[in-house]
């Protein structure tokens, strides 16, 4: 047994006897390298995570955007862009051209044309957003009311609505200003009621096809009450489609508006109205043409970029 254990330990012993393989050194270090050193990457700049979602915007609908916001700065600070009186005009200034002193140049009173529109957004606009707001108070609850309860409350609601669209727009427009006075409040009230028609319209077909959906049968069904089912289930989700239209019409308002003002049904002189505006400055458009033209671009800035969003609000999925 004692040989075998010694015959077993012999290899190990050997190799623990052996003397080690010494490690080869190095005749010489390795030669510096001189190739430059990376350069450190650049710092770009980063938008918050609040404004990621603008840099995937259409530079379409970002310039509209821009557009929007600019306008509703000027309504909201017009003070802050244009220092001048633009209701006082200036002796020996009449008629002067654009330049540095006058943007826009002077109107015929001597008024410099740059205050005059930017103090005028305040009326256009307010104007545009009540109009909005009356077609889409009062079509919604037309729309609402005919594609919710049908039968002869239908009919009778959608007959009024054929009535609406009958007469025409500016017919209309003008016959409710006549009742009311003029103004451009009043202005925007005869605009609102013309956009009626078209709120209601759109607001039914939207109700009748989300009210035969199943959450709604399954409300209703569950012991919901009509009025409760209407307002947390149909109208939410029926403005999809009543949004993207009433930015649409505040371009349309816009423009409605600014013709009434053009024709002298809107607000009164001196007041900075755009569509006044332009209907200013025709009497001049041979000598100084920059009466008209810059309100009117203007106008049609305003107009392009409202109808610029609702056309991105109406491909946007439901």
């Amino acid at each position: 047994m004692n040989t075998a254990v010694s015959s077993a330990l012999s290899p190990a012993l050997d190799a623990q006897a052996a003397p080690a393989t010494p490690t080869p050194i190095p005749t010489a270090l390795p030669a510096p390298s001189l190739a430059p050193a990376p350069a450190a990457p650049r710092r770009s700049f980063a938008l918050p995570a609040r404004l990621q979602p603008l840099k995937r915007l259409p530079p379409t609908l970002a310039l509209a955007w821009l557009v929007i916001a600019v306008a509703a700065l000027w309504a909201l600070a017009p003070g802050w862009f244009a220092h001048q009186n633009p209701i006082a005009g200036q002796a020996g200034q009449q008629l002067l051209a654009p330049g540095a002193a006058h943007w826009l140049g002077t109107d015929a009173l001597g008024r410099d044309l740059w205050a005059r529109v930017v103090h005028g957004a305040v009326h256009s606009l307010s104007g545009a957003f009540v109009a909005v707001g009356v077609g889409l108070a009062v079509g919604t609850l037309i729309g609402l009311l005919a594609g919710a309860t049908g039968g002869r409350t239908e009919d009778a609601l959608m007959r009024l609505v054929d009535v609406l669209l009958a007469v025409p727009s500016l017919l209309l427009s003008l016959t409710i200003i006549i009742v009311l006075g003029f103004g451009t409040i009043n202005a925007a009230i005869a605009v609102g009621v013309v956009s009626v028609a078209s709120f209601a319209r759109l607001v039914r077909s939207e109700v009748v096809r989300v009210r035969r959906s199943d959450y709604v049968e399954a409300a209703f069904g569950s012991g919901g009450r009509f009025a409760a089912v209407l307002w947390r289930h149909v109208l939410p989700n029926s403005l999809t489609s009543v949004i993207a239209m009433a930015a649409l019409q505040f371009g349309s308002a816009i423009l409605a508006i600014s013709t009434l003002g053009f024709l002298g049904y809107g607000a009164p002189p001196p007041t900075p109205e755009w569509g006044l505006l332009i209907a200013e400055g025709r009497n001049y458009i041979a000598t100084a043409w920059w009466l008209t033209t810059a309100p009117g671009l203007i106008v049609v800035a305003v107009v392009l970029a409202a109808n610029r969003i609702a056309t991105a609000f109406a491909r946007r999925p439901a």
